[in-house]
């Protein structure tokens, strides 16, 4: 499995609302249709950040996407296809900023918890 997250910051012109809208709306009945895509999943900010634990700078994304393709052939693919293109004029017509990270999902599970003796 090839995994690739995308970190998004959103074109000066587009308030945060209307790049989600965009996104969503627009940008993902096209990205969906890449061929070989095996998952697609959008991440969006929670807007206002009051969780525990925020850093101290407000976080420079506007969105976090992932792919996974099952090989690097797919992957390959589905990028080297003409709809990659469209995709691609798409994204750069709404974003000021993209960074794409090829990455290995290690996933690791939560600490069980410690049984008390009552």
């Amino acid at each position: 499995m090839v995994k690739i997250v995308w970190l998004l910051k959103r074109a000066p012109h587009l308030s945060p609302q209307e790049f989600e809208r965009w996104w969503i709306d627009h940008h993902v009945p096209i990205a969906r249709s890449a061929p070989r895509l095996r998952r697609y999943v959008v991440n969006l900010p929670s807007r206002p950040d009051q969780l525990a634990g925020k850093p101290a700078t407000e976080c420079e994304w506007d969105g976090v996407a992932e792919q996974w393709f099952d090989s690097e052939e797919d992957l390959n693919a589905a990028y080297s296809r003409p709809v990659a293109g469209t995709i691609r004029a798409d994204t750069l017509a709404h974003v000021a900023r993209l960074e794409r990270l090829i990455v290995r999902e290690i996933e690791i599970p939560p600490e069980p918890p410690a049984h008390h003796a009552g």
